[in-house]
């Protein structure tokens, strides 16, 4: 099945959109405490098209995220009764409880992971805020998680120019699913060593 094909046509058409800086940095907050689609869609194919902006926008793409980040942390810590509701409805709600179980064990360290991997980085931010996580640690973790995340991305990409390009949007349904099946697997892991 093919959904992340057209997902990344479009993503490429905006990338090359005369404000696609702008647009970059709007997907990077949002998604970091509501949106589900990661920035990573339009970060890469923009550091594609543009290798000499790859580690500017790296850097704007981690501190818009951050700051939605901090967003999400007092969504979290002001509003989660209001938002309870909605969350028990929704697919996060199962993110959402394994974000404070993992709190509880990594503190830190699970907001670091959150933030660099594919899991919904928008469901810690939240949890922090819920659980009220000390805000200094909640932000250097955050920081340096999407940080990494995102200029390995930019890396990779303006590293691979035209032919990265090429293969990732041949590959592009393949890796959108690989990417789904390890994120699942990897919370099947983590519930098997809580049993």
């Amino acid at each position: 099945m093919k959904i992340f094909s057209p997902l990344y046509r479009r993503a490429l058409a905006w990338s090359r959109h005369p404000r696609a800086p702008w647009f970059l940095g709007a997907l990077s907050f949002t998604e970091s405490s509501f949106f589900p689609i990661p920035p990573d869609v339009m970060l890469a194919p923009m550091s594609l098209a543009a290798p000499e902006k790859a580690w500017r926008l790296a850097l704007l793409t981690t501190l818009t995220s951050v700051a939605g980040g901090a967003f999400g942390y007092a969504i979290g810590l002001f509003a989660m009764d209001a938002l309870q509701p909605w969350l028990l409805a929704s697919r996060y709600w199962p993110s959402y409880l394994l974000a404070v179980e993992l709190f509880g064990r990594w503190g830190f360290w699970a907001v670091f992971i959150a933030g660099f991997s594919p899991i919904p980085y928008k469901v810690f931010t939240i949890a922090a805020g819920a659980l009220s996580m000390a805000f200094l640690p909640f932000i250097l973790a955050s920081f340096i998680g999407r940080g990494a995340r995102f200029f390995l991305v930019a890396g990779l990409m303006a590293w691979g120019g035209k032919r990265m390009e090429e293969k990732l949007h041949r590959h592009i349904d393949r890796l959108g699913w690989a990417i789904v099946a390890l994120v699942l697997l990897g919370v099947a892991i983590l519930r098997a060593l809580d049993a």
